[in-house]
């Protein structure tokens, strides 16, 4: 077997909401380019012959593949383009193309390496590009490569996200932008949760550029079905339909769909302290209390009114404040800090907004400020609400932008009622900008780091940032050093009714100081504390169990009535959480960057992280190679055992084939399994009493290890109903395997097994074990079809089982 590796045109493009890298390399020289494109302008653009999006949510928890498939139908060589529009907290976690019968397969390294593989290659000569860019740009993966004349190119990429809950609801985000109309367009969703569905609304699908009213949404027209736990969706539209939708939603009917398929669904909440799942030593704790008063809250709101706000921008926000005004209740207290060069501070008793001098003691501004005898804070009362309303139509322009300034007085504002008024209010900061610093203090680091020394009050900052002429990546800090959270508000018609809701997410918080308290036995847990809970969101932690110890835990914070303390609920659950861990550990040591640079920081845990779960994260880059196999026998490795599958990480694209002559050249790949963790398709889509038979083939990508069959007289003879048929049509034609909604799943009359959970539900109505599917005989008949076991399959481990009835004992002692 000889290994050969050839040189590639790529055109590799990554945009990303936070800095990260794709690097592609290969190892031969460049050659001369030959005449092949063609530059003609008759000349067709590749055809998108079929775009798959599977998506499933476990424990709120989702993953989505989206494999794309493109013909390019010219006589000459033309670039087809890969583009996929992630959201904005998610992590890239797999990616390959397969060209002509050769693959394209990404990993992930630290960006460090990844740079001095660049180099390296770029120093001997070979084909090589990596893209950066920074936080100023859209979070979209974009991949181009140059197909030969009349040949075919299949993209695919996974992504995962923990969904946020807002508004009393998780949404689910997929977007659908082929540029065309698709011949196989085609979106399954499937919802799984440990705890009944409290609702799921009818999805959607909106353009993804404004928010509108509901004549703007173009309803879900597709398969849905909602049982108790679990609901399914299915979106397939023909040709004509993408026509009429993208007509619907202002694309024109020859671009077809250019929008997002939004789903939105919550589940039924514990009322106490949240629910604890706990799986194969990972636990996962959600937390949402309800019922509880919104604290009385002192709001900050700081400003930029400087000369880039002018015209349409300034009107928004206007029109977004006086909607936010009218929204304060007589329990809150606000301000209102507007900046150019330097800042003004609205005056309730003048009605008008009062000019700070020009003050340049940034990082200990408050002895000056002091002196000034800034306006007292507003009660918001109907009379103040009015004043406030009829000001703040004042556009005059304040000139450059000076943010430290503006905040460090919005800091002192909010400390005075904290000082004069202890635990009286909920003290925030609302901070708006759309534009870099020009004046005063213009780094910002520098204006980070004075920022968060200033506020030692530990007052939240939830900053927002305005258009593209602002860095993101500065804003996210900002807010994340200061116990806040940032937003983006684009440019658009709907930018005021952006911030409105922006708004109204932080609007009511409901307890302060939030506590996660753990016995013993418990390690690497995500962050235990939180400033704020709000009505209607969730927290989240996670971490591991030592052994076999009970977590027990309980949360704590102060409400509107005083000190509380809720003790959580634990639920065993089948669905692996060790993603869920490491998920929310990547963008909680992400956030903390900056704060330290010992061995054992946030951001190298991170890195490591990132690197062992195959995330794309800001601190790791993408590779792309190729390995081509010349051979006339691809074979299994000796000594590979099916277990080495399942301990993939991510979702390592594994192809090994059973033994067979295969012509010269063909591109047979061959993957190294490495010592990683559990692989994605056993969390792909898990979901059980779905009846429509969704679930069986193997997608033809996925390869499988061959299992040796068993001579016909190794095989048991139950002498109960002979097996079923479907099983042994999937032993004859999946290798040994199904795909179903828990995962890929092994049929194996001898799987080593010694756990067997209990399940809810028998094909006989009765709660019963969860056993391997072949130890069972005595439900063969009940189960004579592949969509009848679906409804009671289970897993154990990386086998089939299904909920057996319990067996009475056969002895009393």
């Amino acid at each position: 077997m000889k290994l050969k590796h050839l040189s590639i045109l790529f055109l590799p493009l990554l945009y990303c909401t936070v800095s990260c890298d794709l690097v592609v390399s290969s190892t031969e020289s460049p050659k001369p380019e030959n005449n092949t494109t063609s530059h003609n302008d008759s000349q067709i653009i590749p055809e998108i012959h079929s775009m798959h999006v599977y998506s499933n949510i476990s424990n709120r928890y989702a993953t989505t593949l989206v494999t794309t498939r493109v013909r390019n139908l010219n006589k000459t060589a033309a670039a087809a383009t890969f583009s996929v529009l992630l959201p904005e907290n998610a992590f890239m976690s797999a990616f390959e193309m397969e060209i002509d019968g050769k693959l394209y397969k990404g990993h992930v390294e630290e960006k460090e390496k990844a740079t001095q593989l660049y180099r390296k290659a770029v120093s001997k000569g070979q084909s090589a590009a990596r893209v950066e860019f920074n936080a100023r740009d859209s979070k979209v993966f974009t991949f181009s490569a140059n197909l030969k004349p009349e040949s075919n190119a299949t993209f695919r990429l996974i992504y995962e996200e923990l969904l946020r809950r807002q508004f009393g609801q998780y949404q689910h985000v997929i977007n659908i932008h082929p540029g065309q109309i698709v011949d196989d367009l085609y979106v399954k969703i499937h919802i799984n949760e440990s705890r009944p569905l409290k609702f799921v609304n009818t999805p959607f699908l909106r353009t993804g550029n404004e928010i509108g009213n509901n004549d703007d949404k173009v309803y879900f027209s597709g398969k849905m079905q909602v049982e108790s736990t679990l609901a399914f969706m299915e979106f397939k539209p023909e040709k004509s339909r993408q026509s009429q939708i993208g007509q619907l939603l202002g694309n024109g009917n020859k671009t077809g769909i250019a929008g997002q398929l939004v789903v939105e669904y919550d589940v039924e909440r514990d009322s106490h302290g949240g629910e604890i799942l706990v799986h194969n030593g990972y636990f996962v704790h959600f937390f949402s209390p309800s019922g509880l008063k919104p604290l009385p809250k002192h709001v900050v709101f700081v400003l930029n009114h400087g000369l880039t706000m002018h015209g349409r921008k300034i009107d928004q926000l206007i029109d977004a404040m006086q909607k936010i005004l009218s929204e304060l209740t007589e329990n809150d207290a606000f301000d209102i800090v507007r900046f150019g060069a330097t800042p003004s501070v609205w005056d309730s008793t003048r009605h008008k907004f009062i000019r700070l001098p020009d003050l340049r003691h940034y990082g200990n501004l408050e002895p000056y400020v002091k002196k000034l005898f800034l306006p007292r804070t507003s009660k918001a009362v109907r009379q103040n609400i009015e004043a406030a309303r009829s000001t703040i139509y004042d556009k005059s322009g304040l000139g450059l932008s000076n943010p430290v300034y503006a905040l460090e007085v919005g800091l002192f504002l909010a400390k005075r009622i904290q000082d004069n008024l202890p635990n009286r209010y909920q003290p925030m900061i609302i901070f708006l900008t759309d534009s870099y610093p020009t004046v005063g203090m213009t780094s910002q680091n520098e204006i980070i780091n004075t920022v968060t020394k200033v506020n030692n009050n530990r007052i939240p900052i939830f900053s927002l940032s305005f258009g593209e002429d602002v860095d993101k990546n500065f804003m996210r800090q900002l807010a994340a050093k200061n116990l806040g959270f940032s937003g983006h508000i684009y440019e658009a018609l709907d930018a005021s009714v952006q911030i409105l809701n922006f708004y109204r997410s932080i609007s009511s918080p409901v307890l302060s100081q939030v506590n996660f308290k753990y016995l013993d036995g418990v390690n690497n847990v995500t962050k235990t504390h939180h400033p704020l809970v709000f009505k209607g969101s969730e927290l989240v932690v996670a971490g591991k169990i030592n052994g076999s110890s009970q977590i027990l835990s309980h949360v704590e914070g102060w409400s509107k009535t005083g000190f509380v303390k809720f003790n959580a609920t634990r639920t065993e659950t089948v669905n692996s959480l060790e993603r869920v861990w490491a998920y929310l550990t990547i963008k909680q040591g992400l956030e903390q960057r900056g704060f330290e640079d010992n061995v054992l920081s946030p951001t190298k845990q991170a890195v490591n992280i990132s690197l062992k779960y195959s995330f794309l994260s800001p601190v790791t880059a993408e590779i792309v190679n190729e390995t081509v196999v010349e051979t006339e026998v691809a074979t299994v490795k000796q000594g590979f055992q099916p277990n080495q599958v399942s301990e993939i990480s991510g979702v390592d694209l594994l192809r090994l084939f059973e033994g067979h002559k295969t012509p010269k050249r063909q591109w047979t790949p061959i993957i190294i399994v490495e010592e990683m963790p559990q692989t994605r398709w056993q969390r792909l889509i898990p979901a059980q009493n779905i009846p429509e038979r969704q679930w069986g083939p193997i997608p033809p990508w996925l390869g499988i290890p061959v299992e040796e069959r068993r001579p016909p007289h190794q095989v048991e003879d139950f002498n109960k109903a002979p097996e079923p048929r479907w099983i042994q049509d999937m032993i004859e034609h999946n290798r040994h395997h199904i795909f179903t909604p828990l995962g890929l799943l092994k049929l194996s009359r001898s799987a080593d097994v010694v756990m067997h959970p209990q399940c809810p539900k028998t094909p006989r109505g009765t709660a019963g074990k969860c056993v391997n599917v072949f130890d069972c005989p005595e439900i063969f008949n009940e189960i004579n079809d592949f969509d009848v076991y679906l409804q009671y399959s289970c897993r154990l481990d990386k086998y089939a089982g299904v909920c057996c009835p319990t067996k009475e004992p056969l002895f009393i002692y």
